[in-house]
């Protein structure tokens, strides 16, 4: 295959998958952005956590909260659990990796919290150490995730939120978990903060 024609079949089929994600995901995704929005009103904070580029992403995501996302407005609580890596390799020696996150939620979290958790392709012990840790503090769950972390999913509780790209492909996934951060962020500032005129 040429180059050109394998740079079209990424194109292609991130295309797919985004409107694959759009045509099942655009309600959830609605009612997780109104969900996050109000435990901020309420004073909560969002905490994200994922692996490897998820882990990335989660840094991202606090900084767009923090800062700013695509306008000018005070910042909102957030905190990359991923971000503290002097935290994380002590608790990895103490304990054991899977307990990470977990130990900070526990330390860390509080109502009306929530745990927002990245899943792009198989998860680990440590999401759902870090899972359990919530529901422990009494702290909501919003997962993002693919067709491949099913055994995230099926730790959720009623009123949890999932929002699942339709793709096994850990890469194809994280492209799409990128846009729907954003849609995520702009709608969270739209309902904090009104249209801009």
């Amino acid at each position: 295959m040429e180059p050109q024609q394998r740079v079209q079949q990424h194109m292609q089929h991130n295309i797919a998958t985004l409107r694959e994600t759009l045509a099942t995901q655009a309600d959830v995704l609605c009612a997780a952005a109104n969900r996050m929005a109000t435990a901020l009103v309420q004073g909560g904070k969002i905490m994200i956590c994922g692996n490897g580029g998820s882990a990335a992403f989660a840094q991202y995501m606090s900084a767009l909260f923090i800062n700013r996302f695509d306008r000018e407005r005070p910042g909102l609580p957030a905190l990359a659990l991923s971000a503290d890596a002097v935290c994380l390799s002590i608790i990895a020696t103490d304990q054991q990796y899977k307990t990470g996150y977990a130990q900070q939620i526990r330390a860390l979290a509080q109502p009306p919290d929530i745990l927002f958790v990245m899943a792009a392709g198989k998860s680990s012990a440590n999401l759902r150490e870090a899972m359990t840790a919530a529901y422990d503090r009494d702290i909501a769950v919003v997962l993002l995730s693919s067709d491949d972390s099913s055994n995230l999913a099926e730790m959720l509780q009623d009123e949890d939120l999932e929002i699942r790209v339709p793709a096994r492909i850990t890469y194809r996934s994280q492209e799409v978990h990128l846009v729907l951060i954003h849609c995520l962020c702009d709608l969270i500032d739209i309902d904090i903060f009104g249209e801009e005129l």
